[in-house]
């Protein structure tokens, strides 16, 4: 799978988005039901929602965080040559964790880097590091 970073809302049509947050300095992480791997916050735009209302909505879902700043950063195209998609990417600091909400989400833990067992290997290690290498101030924070 082929994963290409972009500026924000120079793409169109977004099916996903993605947060990419961090909770006392360290990136946050969700651990789906179903697999043994980690990943951001992030899933599908509902018919009717912003990119915006999305990602505040899965924050919460998928985290549990009920308080957080959250932003657009920079859009993200995904996929290969017989699927494909748009997604915007988001960047939450998270204040407050609550208990994780009735979810397909199992847990979360805080990382310092990401670890090596991702879902999304081909597309999380270009995101974080088009973060790093444009958004130095959030990586470092």
């Amino acid at each position: 799978m082929n994963c290409k970073a972009y500026e924000l809302n120079d793409l169109k049509n977004y099916k996903y988005v993605v947060i990419i947050a961090k909770y006392h300095g360290k990136w946050v992480l969700c651990r789906h039901k179903k697999r043994e791997t980690w990943e951001t916050a992030g899933g599908h735009i509902e018919l009717g929602e912003t990119p915006l209302d999305a990602a505040k909505r899965e924050l919460f879902e998928e985290t549990g965080a009920t308080s957080f700043d959250i932003k657009p950063i920079f859009d993200y195209w995904a996929g290969d040559e017989t699927s494909w998609a748009n997604g915007m990417v988001f960047y939450a600091e998270i204040k407050e964790l609550n208990d994780l909400p009735e979810s397909e989400m199992e847990k979360i833990e805080c990382f310092e880097t990401l670890p090596s067992n991702l879902t999304y290997k081909d597309i999380t290690p270009k995101l974080f590091q088009h973060l790093e290498n444009n958004f130095k101030h959030i990586f470092s924070a």
